[in-house]
């Protein structure tokens, strides 16, 4: 009976210390989830008097990512903040099926997307972000005609550029459309 208590114990133990340590390997990886945010991160510093410890909060920001184009230019630039990490010719929408201008958000992305309107069906269309109900901003492997408004309404980039541009921009990146 006793050498049965004895083994339970050791086994108990055993499985004891293998929790305790999975506990503070996890608790030394864990990193907050705010760490990977675009926008803010918030860390707090401790600042210690001989008599007490206060905590303040620092806040860091970084640069939001927003995306700029000109149609007059037929140009898209990607920023992040004041800092220009992509510029690329485009084709915007032509005179009778415009591009919409304003104020706009990335609202969905799909790497490949088949895209139907009045006059169109293309199939697999690259790097697709939606930013207006039908408005996408995708690749173009059907022409070779950027700096030309020739789409049907959406922002056309060569193939590359748009997938730098997909992995680059999330949901909800903001986007400008200007005349």
């Amino acid at each position: 009976m006793q050498s049965w208590i004895r083994s339970g114990r050791i086994r108990s133990s055993g499985t004891f210390c293998t929790g305790m340590a999975l506990m503070v390997a996890t608790l030394f990886s864990w990193s907050s989830p705010l760490a990977g945010t675009p926008n803010f991160t918030t860390a707090t510093a401790a600042s210690v008097d001989e008599n007490s410890i206060t905590a303040s909060n620092i806040r860091q920001t970084s640069q939001p990512r927003w995306i700029e184009i000109d149609l007059s230019e037929q140009r898209l630039r990607a920023w992040e903040g004041k800092r220009l990490v992509y510029s690329y010719r485009i084709s915007g929408g032509k005179r009778s099926t415009p591009t919409p201008i304003g104020r706009f958000r990335i609202n969905s992305k799909y790497r490949t997307h088949r895209m139907r309107g009045r006059g169109y069906n293309i199939p697999d269309v690259p790097y697709t972000m939606y930013f207006y109900r039908g408005y996408a901003i995708h690749g173009a492997y059907w022409h070779n005609r950027f700096g030309t408004p020739v789409s049907h309404g959406c922002v056309n980039l060569p193939v590359k550029q748009a997938r730098n541009l997909y992995n680059w921009a999330r949901n909800g990146t903001l986007v400008v459309v200007r005349k």
